[in-house]
């Protein structure tokens, strides 16, 4: 029998608040947090918004959790991940492992883009001279960093692992980390995504792409609307979550609190397109239908999908279109919604978050609400418009959480309520 794996931790970073506590209580509410760009150099951009970590509801300083020498070595986004690994470890009571514990315990964390600001500024440090440049500037910029620094600084010499596949990197190390688990290579997987991608040079990009919300500058609570009508770009957005995964008989044996169980694991690619989802979603499809395959349950057993959606008019059509074609008739019985309405896109760190909110959902049965779906394109599916809903009564709660990236590489993962 292959080993069953379920989540024992979670913690949170992000722009709709710190800790996994607030930041559901927050998600639930519909409360946004996206906020304004103030600085100079985003005024002459297109969009002037974006969904920045809130702690204590002000911008997070990260000289309040890190020592200005600690801060030389690793980039904002390395920082990120350290501080919500600390959440996950403390959260899972595995904070204090023994040596043995460490040896089966490893790290997936992965991270979408490197911190183009870091890039910039070390440019015109060189102009100056070669001693301005930072011994630091390339481990801070390498994407494994992440997961090398939370390995190094708990001791953990299980798999040292990293993803970077553009916004489904999150998803994609949390199915990494479960096929880990479930094939012995861990016992524990600490997992999940991280992103600090907010500065000119990437909102400046990402523009140039017309994929960003640029309507709602002066109404930025409004702009992230994923399947509403007036969607016209995703917002930007930063942050980390990590999950810890551990085996079923492993946490039973410490008496570990059990979010959920991770049941199934599918990835497809697109082939087709730098940017956009194949036209007939034949991609995210496969991976949704990947993802059951390998949760050996049936499709009707899902009655819940905590969508990619981004609030793109191309993105969002697509993925409904897979979703009805691989649920068909069975589309009336499924709830659908994309927390992104919320807290923006995080990119690399989106598909980890969305996980925790899914899961969540799984445990209290409450389905987390679409913020700003005022306008609905498509009445065939619930997409949980505004307001939060009960999960309808089933024998088990079981959804699905899609994962899509640039590339066209596609992630979704099934996970089960822990009965």
């Amino acid at each position: 029998m292959q080993r069953r794996v379920v989540v024992t931790g979670i913690g949170v970073i992000s722009p709709v608040g710190t800790g996994i506590k607030e930041a559901w209580k927050n998600i639930i509410a519909g409360k946004s947090g996206i906020s304004k760009l103030e600085d100079p150099e985003y005024q002459t951009l297109p969009c002037k918004i974006a969904g920045f970590i809130k702690d204590n509801g002000s911008k997070i300083n990260l000289s309040n959790y890190f020592s200005k020498s600690e801060l030389k070595t690793m980039a904002p986004a390395t920082a990120y991940a350290l501080l919500a690994t600390k959440q996950a470890l403390e959260d899972s009571k595995l904070d204090k492992m023994d040596e043995e514990t460490k040896c089966n315990t490893g790290v997936a964390i992965g991270m979408g883009m490197v911190d183009l600001e870091d890039i910039c500024k070390t440019y015109e440090a060189l102009k100056k001279g070669y001693h301005h440049v930072s011994p630091f500037f390339v481990p801070r910029i390498l994407p494994n960093m992440a997961a090398g620094q939370i390995s190094i600084k708990y001791g953990l010499r299980g798999p040292n692992h990293s993803v970077s596949t553009a916004c489904a990197t999150g998803a994609h190390a949390i199915g990494d980390s479960f096929r880990f688990v479930r094939n012995g290579d861990a016992d524990i997987m600490v997992c999940g995504g991280t992103e600090a991608c907010i500065s000119p040079m990437s909102i400046a990009g990402f523009c140039r792409l017309r994929a960003l919300s640029t309507s709602y500058n002066d109404n930025p609570e409004k702009a992230s609307r994923p399947f509403d009508k007036l969607r016209e770009g995703f917002v930007m957005g930063e942050g980390s979550a990590v999950l810890i995964l551990e085996e079923l008989e492993h946490a039973l044996s410490r008496n570990a609190h059990i979010y959920a169980e991770v049941l199934g694991y599918g990835l497809s690619g697109d082939a087709s397109h730098l940017t956009a989802p194949r036209s007939d979603g034949r991609g995210a499809f496969l991976a949704m239908e990947r993802a059951i395959r390998d949760s050996k349950i049936k499709t009707t057993d899902v009655t819940y999908v905590n969508a990619h959606a981004t609030s793109t008019p191309i993105g969002d059509t697509i993925e409904v279109k897979a979703i009805k074609s691989l649920f068909g008739d069975f589309c009336k019985n499924i709830a659908v919604s994309s927390t992104k309405g919320a807290h923006g896109h995080l990119l690399g760190a989106a598909g980890n978050l969305e996980s925790v909110f899914t899961i969540k959902a799984l445990e209290e049965g409450i389905l987390p609400p679409t913020a700003n779906l005022e306008n609905i394109e498509d009445s065939d599916i619930n997409f949980v418009p505004i307001s939060s809903q009960k999960w309808k009564k089933c024998d088990r709660r079981i959804a699905l959480k899609n994962a899509f990236g640039f590339g066209g590489t596609n992630a979704s993962l099934c996970f089960g309520q822990y009965i």
